[in-house]
């Protein structure tokens, strides 16, 4: 995960909205573990307790659950991709640019070969 800190809002907003955008982007999926409060904060050199300010708000948004010895997590209800769809679109994106394969030609595969409702 990749969160950078830029313009006039503090740095919990930012980080909040960051990865609620991730999230929203399925970058982040069901159950995705999220770095630890210590190493986000250190990975973006803020404090830790900013981290932590951004963690409980998305919590009380019901974007992540943490749980004691199983670090933070993105909760079920944030997102409505399963995890094992999007682990799948990942690797289908790395192997059509591996293979020159560009995304309108990789968008209509994937309509070629969808079952019919």
């Amino acid at each position: 995960m990749i969160v950078s800190l830029s313009g006039s809002s503090p740095p919990t907003e930012q980080i909040r909205d960051q990865i609620r955008g991730l999230i929203a982007s399925h970058r982040l999926a069901a159950d995705d573990r999220l770095p630890s409060v210590r190493q986000l904060a250190k990975d973006l050199g803020v404090a830790p307790g900013t981290v932590a300010k951004a963690y409980k708000a998305l919590e009380a948004e019901g974007c992540l659950v943490t749980r004691t010895g199983g670090g933070t997590r993105v909760s079920r209800h944030a997102t409505t991709t399963p995890r094992d769809v999007l682990t799948a679109a990942r690797r289908l994106a790395e192997t059509g640019v591996a293979t020159g394969t560009d995304l309108d030609e990789a968008i209509g595969i994937l309509r070629a070969i969808w079952p019919a409702d």
